[in-house]
């Protein structure tokens, strides 16, 4: 157990006195962690914090203790802490927390004296209320409620219904502007919303706005007898677009009486054909390629087109799939996945020859498709890793922004959402190559997220060893060997779980580098034997995860034939979906099978994981096994070098 769990934040202070004067961020994080706990507990000792007092983090420190009573907490005081911290991350975070108590005890002078322009709907509210209290509420704040009343289709926070309210009452939400809302809540198919907006209309279009407003909620054929006019239109298709998405044949019988009645024109039916045709293919229902085929052209979007070409590669009818690439936009037909398709279609359809220069211009991408047409062309990888060649002092003074230097202390002592506050303050002061350094900064601190959240551009894409951190290299190939796997998957995996972050967790409550839930880590400890398994707390343990999480892999892999392909589409999804997926295609190739699962989370998750393996197979040894043979379990093929083909 930390020593200092134990201990009075006074006791913490005398200890750091005498250990740390010099303010060395190791020794005193544990007391800072343990410091800002107690402070959100009620615990904070201003006097016994001194030794604390010149730690980088003791902003966030103060922070802590203020927000715990934020709503007594004295003007003054307050003032104070945004005064001293002007201009910093912790201030702003402050402001957002203290704002609206605020308001809640209604001081709006203080409120308005303190208000800082804000995105968040309610503070906005908050300030309309401020401006309405202390009579200002003139013609100015007028086209600001407005302003705010139109820009939701959604349900707005409750303290917003006082503006409205004032505004009404000065006749500020004319039928026309109520209109606009109910409009806007009907494109969201937000039906409370619509009868929220319609109470302030006369009584015969408040029953006409409850009305479609019941229809969004479920169609019905009170909608027959509606206004034969636009906005009735628009109301039927926001309904009829709802009902696709939970009952696409529900919505495909009642199309057309209510497009004959109402008038439809062909571009609404499109948009109402559309959703049948989407939420029938999403699960590969037996009517896709007829709901598909029903969808006019103009329709079509990005998302459309790879789910008219997946439903034919579900079916094996391998001409109808390569008519479906082609018609395709240029932009998305030659991305590196249809790029390979399109020729492995050729190839399907008895016409190899024309599939080659498809290959060629589909291997020059370092992806999941790019490293399969490469292996067809038996080419080396394309890999074109670039150096900066940043100097040391450049690095050195991007690692002393003093935001930089908070974002890190939090991001150690998890409090990774007040890290990310500083991150972005840090980053407000940064260009593009101080931008740069500063990732390099975070992953040698271990915060390797960074380099996949902050780095951007075609260029900076190929800062592979930022991009692929290597990090519990023993642990990996000591599991790796153990239980006869590729290291290089067990890096890529923890690379597309966690991105090497120990403290990582789930909303589903999966934890650690690999992603454990806690019961298949009890399951799996229990198997192995794992001695001093502790528990669900035991996965944040970088040695007892990767045990835990390879042999996991490992006895999916025994399960599934020793595929990693289907084996890394159930680590993503559970058994259940993957024997729905191998029931279905059956003897499929492996890349028709990833690339017609129903998930999108988990196709792109197993070609994400398999082309991860590659880069990091590089990483580890320069060169690599073969995509083709690794996703098939094959692990003594014969190794492919990396090469640069394009220009740098």
């Amino acid at each position: 157990m930390n020593k200092f769990l134990l201990l009075p934040l006074a006791a913490v202070a005398a200890l750091l006195s005498a250990s740390a004067p010099a303010q060395n961020l190791d020794a005193q994080r544990t007391a800072m962690r343990t410091a800002i706990d107690n402070a959100e507990r009620g615990q904070f000792d201003a006097n016994a914090a001194t030794a604390l007092r010149n730690h980088p983090l003791y902003g966030w420190l103060e922070f802590s203790a203020l927000r715990r009573n934020i709503d007594t907490l004295p003007t003054a005081q307050a003032q104070d802490f945004l005064k001293r911290y002007q201009g910093q991350a912790v201030a702003e975070s402050f402001r957002s927390a203290w704002l609206p108590a605020l308001a809640r005890r209604q001081d709006w002078p203080t409120f308005q004296a303190n208000w800082k322009a804000s995105n968040d709907p309610g503070l906005r509210c908050a300030e309309l209320n401020a401006r309405q209290a202390t009579g200002k509420a003139d013609a100015q704040w007028t086209s600001d409620a407005q302003a705010l009343w139109r820009s939701a289709g959604k349900s707005l926070p409750d303290g917003c219904d006082p503006v409205f309210a004032v505004l009404a009452s000065r006749g500020g939400l004319p039928p026309a502007l109520r209109w606009e809302r109910i409009d806007a809540a009907a494109d969201a198919q937000q039906a409370a919303v619509m009868r929220a907006a319609a109470r302030g209309l006369p009584a015969a279009e408040q029953a006409q706005a409850n009305d479609y407003a019941a229809f969004v909620d479920k169609p019905d054929a009170r909608a027959l007898n509606w206004p034969k006019n636009d906005r009735s239109r628009r109301i039927a298709v926001d309904g009829l677009q709802k009902l696709a998405k939970a009952d696409p044949g529900a919505a495909e019988l009642q199309l057309p009486q209510y497009a004959q009645s109402l008038g439809l024109s062909a571009d609404q039916q499109g948009q109402v054909l559309y959703e049948i045709a989407l939420w029938t293919v999403a699960s590969y229902l037996p009517d896709s390629a007829r709901r598909l085929a029903a969808v006019p052209e103009s329709a079509y979007d990005e998302r459309l087109h790879e789910w008219r070409t997946r439903e034919a590669m579900a079916r094996g009818d391998w001409p109808a799939a390569l008519v479906a690439i082609r018609k395709m936009p240029a932009s998305q037909r030659n991305d590196s996945r249809w790029r390979w398709f399109e020729g492995r279609l050729l190839e399907k359809t008895g016409k190899p020859t024309e599939a080659t220069a498809l290959y060629r211009a589909a291997s020059t991408e370092p992806t999941f498709h790019g490293f399969l047409a490469a292996d067809k062309l038996k080419q080396p990888y394309t890999l074109c890793p670039w150096n900066p060649g940043d100097s040391a002092s450049a690095k050195s003074a991007v690692a002393r922004e003093p935001a930089l230097v908070r974002a890190i202390e939090l991001f150690k002592i998890e409090r990774p959402s007040w890290a990310a506050r500083e991150w972005a303050d840090a980053l407000t002061r940064f260009d593009d190559s101080q931008r740069r350094l500063a990732v390099e900064v975070a992953s040698n601190n271990g915060w390797f997220d960074r380099a996949v959240f902050a780095l951007k551009g075609p260029q900076e894409m190929r800062l592979y060893n930022l991009r692929f951190p290597l990090h519990h290299d023993d642990s990996i190939r000591r599991e790796a060997a153990r239980n006869a796997l590729d290291p290089a998957w067990i890096a890529a995996e923890i690379r597309a779980e966690s991105i090497f972050n120990p403290n990582a967790r789930s909303p589903a409550n999966a934890m650690g580098l690999m992603q454990v839930l806690p019961a298949t880590g009890a399951s799996v400890a229990k198997s192995i034997g794992l001695s001093g398994y502790g528990g669900a707390a035991s996965l944040y343990d970088s040695d007892t995860n990767i045990a835990i999480g390879t042999a996991y892999l490992r006895q999916l892999m025994d399960k599934y034939n020793g595929l990693p392909y289907v084996t890394i589409a159930a680590y993503n999804a559970g058994p259940t979906p993957t024997a729905r997926w191998q029931s279905q295609r059956p003897e499929y190739d492996p890349d028709f099978w990833i690339e017609t699962i129903s998930y999108k989370e988990t196709r792109e998750y197993v070609a994400r994981v398999l082309a991860f393996s590659v880069i990091y197979d590089w990483r580890l040894n320069g060169n690599a096994l073969t995509l083709s043979d690794r996703m098939i379990g094959k692990t003594q093929g014969a190794r492919k070098a990396f090469s640069c083909q394009q220009s740098p």
